[in-house]
């Protein structure tokens, strides 16, 4: 590369018994889109907070040019002036306010004293044009989509005359539609100057869009790879990444399934209060035991919807129909009472709503099976240790130790958390949502493992995926969601792509 725009040199950042990063050097070239690929914990995300400003100068050791130039950043302010935007994968918008109060919010346009209102809103229209939105600036954040906050949060970016701008995750809450609509925003930014460093583990996207890729593994950059040259390909970052070759990121499951049907629901519909209206309608499915079925269907079609109705949360569904668990009827009332059922559901958003993210990881595994370390309503700690010793290992969490803090895992060590913490209650029904979103291809091939050793035991599995690769390749049959019903039921050797989407959007 003759003139780098961004050159990082031999940066090195520790945490408290861990180096992040290790003499990493990164380059960016002007105008490129420059992916940035790893395993959970390799030190990408740890890399561009260095970048943005997060971890200030003095924090780490090495060197930022900018143009050839060192800069000094003290705090995010101080990159943003160096034209530098990151975009998080937990969007930082406020929901009660406007699209354009968001847009300047920090960077408020003034007349004197006063906020400018008249010219916000003037240029809060003309950047919202700029990323392809087409929303009132008025609008409120809370009344958009996942994929129309993105564009809002990347046109919060230009507004500041951003030259790198840097994304973190960005497609891993979209669907598809959305997700190549961003692809193409980068591109087009691209073509207008923009240069882009893009952090993602969905490899097929970024073997779509990356001009180069820079591999990162246990804080230390492998190697940087030009797609111009033909070097971008999947079994080659994903030999980088993981440091040996996985030729199938899906393990095949050898077992003959069982006809026993374990889990059954008939007839089912909810309605929604909140909404007004009814968001599931004569559901009907079955899992046997020992199998994998898949939930697919696009984002809001009810897949979510349906597990946590029968997770039992009365309060936020009303339910008509009927739940059976090997031929005996069940209707749950509270969550704790499916999981004495032996039901257990693993949220999509594992640090909304799976895991205490402040708790450490010895008390997130044994949290929802209190009672089986107890006397008398004390938790026996030397029990509460073996316990999250045991999946601790079994699940190949990797923590210094199961006092580690849970926030400060990486993703996919934290999905594991997530799923040790239910396989403690010892369920024989699992309903898995988007258990891989979010993670890498490494930790994605772990959890798919021990789905299989889980159904390989008895257990049955219900795994909500929108990654239709991921429902083909794990699943045994298919149920299609679409506006609340079932549009239709296939085995796996019968069902493609196409069909899928076909059901899913008729």
């Amino acid at each position: 590369m003759a003139n780098p725009l961004l050159e990082m040199r031999n940066i090195t950042k520790t945490f408290p018994g861990v180096k992040a990063l290790s003499d990493v050097s990164f380059e960016v070239g002007e105008g490129e889109i420059h992916c940035l690929v790893g395993e959970n914990g390799a030190g990408k995300s740890t890399l561009m907070k260095v970048l943005s400003g997060v971890y200030p100068h003095g924090e780490y050791t090495g060197e930022i040019l900018i143009n050839g130039m060192e800069q000094i950043f003290r705090n995010i302010r101080d990159s943003e002036k160096a034209g530098i935007a990151i975009i998080y994968q937990e969007l930082a918008l406020v929901p009660e306010m406007t699209v354009y109060e968001n847009i300047f919010l920090a960077n408020e346009i003034r007349k004197g004293p006063l906020v400018d209102w008249n010219e916000t809103v003037k240029r809060a229209g003309e950047v919202v044009k700029r990323v392809g939105l087409d929303v009132n600036p008025a609008a409120k954040i809370k009344t958009l989509g996942v994929g129309k906050q993105q564009l809002v949060e990347i046109a919060k970016a230009l507004s500041k005359d951003v030259k790198i701008l840097i994304l973190d995750e960005p497609t891993s809450a979209l669907n598809e539609g959305d997700s190549e609509n961003l692809l193409n925003l980068l591109r087009d930014l691209k073509s207008h100057g923009v240069t882009s460093i893009l952090i993602s583990h969905k490899l097929k996207e970024v073997i779509a869009i990356a001009d180069k890729v820079t591999v990162l593994r246990d804080g230390q950059t492998i190697c940087t790879l030009d797609a111009h040259k033909g070097e971008v390909n999947e079994p080659v970052l994903i030999k980088h990444m993981v440091g040996r070759e996985i030729n199938n990121i899906y393990p095949k499951r050898e077992h003959v399934r069982s006809d026993e049907v374990l889990f059954e629901v008939k007839n089912w519909s909810a309605y929604n209060p909140a909404l007004g209206r009814t968001i599931l309608k004569d559901v009907n499915f079955h899992v046997c035991k020992g199998e994998i079925v898949g939930l697919a269907g696009l984002m809001g079609s009810g897949r979510t919807e349906l597990a946590l109705s029968i997770f039992g949360n009365p309060d936020k569904y009303r339910i008509e129909g009927e739940l059976t668990i090997r031929g005996e009827k069940k209707r749950f009332n509270h969550p704790s009472q499916a999981i004495r059922a032996g039901v257990a559901y693993v949220t999509e958003d594992r640090k909304g709503d799976g895991l205490i993210l402040i708790q450490d990881v010895k008390q997130n595994i044994t949290i929802a099976n209190l009672r089986e370390i107890s006397n008398r309503g004390v938790i026996d700690s030397n029990a509460e240790i073996q316990v999250a010793d045991h999946y601790t290992k079994s699940l190949n969490i990797k923590t210094p130790s199961i006092e580690q803090i849970v926030q400060n895992l990486s993703g996919g060590n934290q999905q594991k958390v997530s799923l040790g913490k239910w396989l403690f209650v010892k369920p024989d029904v699992l309903i898995l949502d988007e258990p891989t979103r979010g993670i890498d291809v490494g930790a994605k091939f772990e959890i798919y493992t021990i789905m299989n050793r889980l159904v390989e035991q008895g257990m049955c599995i219900i795994m909500i995926s929108s990654e239709l690769p991921e429902v083909l390749g794990m699943s045994d049959r298919v149920y299609v969601v679409s506006s609340g019903i079932i549009a239709g039921e296939m085995p796996i050797e019968e069902a493609t792509q196409e069909k899928i989407m076909n059901l899913a959007t008729n």
